[in-house]
């Protein structure tokens, strides 16, 4: 009997495989870009917003809903000053969030905001937010974060609410502004 040559198999079964992992490293960035894209997933712009010359339309009203909460392991307390606010397309409005950090270690977080409806987030533009760049806080800090927003006059007739959420990570291990100073450990 003649043995079988099994390096043919080999090489396919090698190269389907790097595709494989090669098509699932790509999956994060290409679902990003399609995210933005389509404005699906909720994802909003991390860049601020300039105030267009739109025209406020005074003849709708939208209710901005707004959520937070920090990431189950994360100390920290984080809530809306105000839980729901109407507003009218186009026109200009500042909240604040709350955020404390109860430790006794300096900390960093990085909030990451997400709309439902997913497609209401291309119509939602912030001006201003404290998502823009990771958040110090000293030990038992507490302070008040600001978000200028609007809502594009152009959002479809229907949507009548929009909800905006914050998680509010931490990212002390990777931020500069920890290095050398006693930092909280998750224990992790």
């Amino acid at each position: 009997m003649q043995a079988l040559d099994h390096k043919p198999l080999f090489r396919k079964l090698v190269v389907i495989t790097a595709l494989m992992f090669g098509f699932g490293y790509a999956l994060v960035p290409l679902y990003d870009v399609f995210c933005e894209i389509t404005g699906l997933n909720g994802k909003t712009s991390d860049v601020a917003a300039t105030a267009d010359k739109a025209v406020t339309d005074t003849k709708r009203l939208i209710t901005i809903e707004f959520l937070a909460k920090p990431d189950p392991k994360m100390p920290w307390l984080f809530k809306p000053e105000m839980r729901q606010i109407q507003v009218h397309p186009g026109e200009i409005k500042v909240v604040h969030y709350e955020a404390e950090n109860p430790t006794a270690s300096l900390m960093v977080a990085q909030a990451v905001p997400s709309v439902a409806p997913g497609q209401a987030a291309l119509y939602f533009n912030k001006m201003e937010c404290f998502c823009f760049q990771r958040q110090t806080l000293k030990a038992g800090e507490k302070i008040l974060m600001p978000l200028q927003f609007y809502v594009d006059p152009a959002l479809p007739e229907r949507f009548s609410t929009i909800t905006l959420s914050y998680t509010m990570y931490d990212v002390t291990q990777h931020s500069p502004a920890a290095q050398g100073a006693a930092v909280y450990k998750t224990g992790k």
